[in-house]
């Protein structure tokens, strides 16, 4: 009777033992998807100032909160393009660097939070910095990952995000 039961028992263990390791993969297999998709355009079109690529990594409709507001009709797409066309018009630079805290992902929706650097450079060579932690919602909408909430800050609890909040950790590489 035990004699038996052993190929059940082994392909259960097996079973126990690979689901896991399956979940793992296919959620890094996502994330990877969303880097390539959705990260590696989003930092491209900050650091080439443009807009309009930078948008089209977001949803049609999105939930935007920064400590100016929230934005519930998309104003902020606008003002993206008018400001990098400022920054061009300026010959400004920008530079985003930014890293992962914390990442849950499932085949349709991935929460994202991590810390965020951005560099801007005027044209006479002066960089000013600024810090700060995002937490993003982005969906798979008709095949493609979309940012659909976008929440950012300068601050946690009563301190300011700076140079030593970021530094935690080296930024990510596309």
């Amino acid at each position: 009777m035990i004699k038996q039961n052993i190929p059940s028992l082994l392909y259960f263990i097996f079973l126990v033992i690979a689901i896991p390791m399956t979940a793992q993969t296919n959620t890094e297999d996502l994330q990877k998807e969303i880097d390539q998709t959705v990260w590696k355009p989003f930092k491209k079109a900050f650091e080439t100032l443009d807009g309009d690529a930078l948008n089209a990594t977001y949803a049609d409709q999105v939930l935007r909160v920064t400590p100016q507001g929230i934005d519930t009709d998309n104003v902020f797409k606008k003002e993206n393009v008018d400001r990098f066309l400022q920054n061009k018009k300026n010959r400004d630079q920008i530079n985003l660097d930014f890293w992962f805290d914390d990442r849950k992902t499932n085949e349709t929706t991935s929460y994202e939070v991590g810390f965020y650097c951005i560099g801007f450079t005027s044209k006479e060579g002066q960089t000013q910095y600024s810090y700060g932690q995002f937490h993003i919602v982005l969906e798979k909408i008709d095949g493609h990952w979309k940012i659909t909430q976008d929440w950012d800050t300068t601050m946690i609890g009563s301190q300011e995000i700076d140079k030593t909040f970021f530094e935690r950790q080296p930024p990510q590489k596309f």
